[in-house]
């Protein structure tokens, strides 16, 4: 199906590039990139590259640069398999070598009424997102396993990990090198897709 648009016609080189989605690496990247719950046994990340993990998350698009996020990156076997206990849909946490947490910090959030305050939840989820971008550029594996809005999840990780009220756990992301062959779904459904007006 091709679609088409009241819009002017794009220039050639922008449809050449969109006719080949794989020859550019980041658009490849996100077209690949696939939740991976199986990891090698034994294989350990650096810092470093948590430290690289953590930058691409917080190069994350916020509303008024409020940045209203927190991490906590866990490679201490005792509390990933803590965590493991405890979220349900995170039982892989126990054979992964890292998790991060993606929390939201209420104390950064934007001023005045709830519905203004609420845009954490957007900023971090974002976050999260260029999370699991980076660790699929990385050659990593990691997947999203959700925390917020259930509220004993929430005080399940916050418990664990000794977090302060006003710090709210968003997901947890296990990571490792993928064990096996991952195969990406396709998504893509034009379907759901509506020019101008629905």
């Amino acid at each position: 199906m091709t679609l088409s648009s009241c819009s002017p016609s794009a220039d050639k080189s922008d449809s050449q590039q969109a006719a080949n989605p794989s020859a550019n690496p980041a658009i490849e990247n996100i077209l690949t990139r696939t939740s991976v719950r199986q990891y090698e046994a034994g294989r350990t990340i650096s810092r470093d590259t948590v430290e690289t993990l953590l930058r691409a998350a917080m190069a994350a698009p916020t509303a008024v640069n409020k940045q209203p996020w927190a991490f906590v990156a866990i490679d201490d076997r005792a509390a990933l398999d803590s965590l493991a206990e405890v979220l349900p849909y995170a039982r892989m946490l126990s054979h992964a070598p890292l998790a991060i947490v993606a929390c939201g910090d209420l104390s950064k959030t934007i001023d005045g009424e709830d519905a203004a305050r609420g845009f954490w939840i957007q900023d971090v989820s974002a976050a999260t997102e260029n999370l699991l971008l980076a660790a699929h550029a990385l050659g990593l594996g990691a997947v999203w396993t959700g925390v917020y809005p259930d509220e004993e999840r929430v005080k399940a990780v916050q418990q664990r990990l000794g977090m302060p009220a006003n710090v709210i756990p968003l997901a947890v992301v296990p990571i490792g090198y993928p064990a096996g062959q991952q195969v990406p779904k396709d998504k893509w459904k034009p379907e759901n897709i509506h020019f101008n007006c629905w």
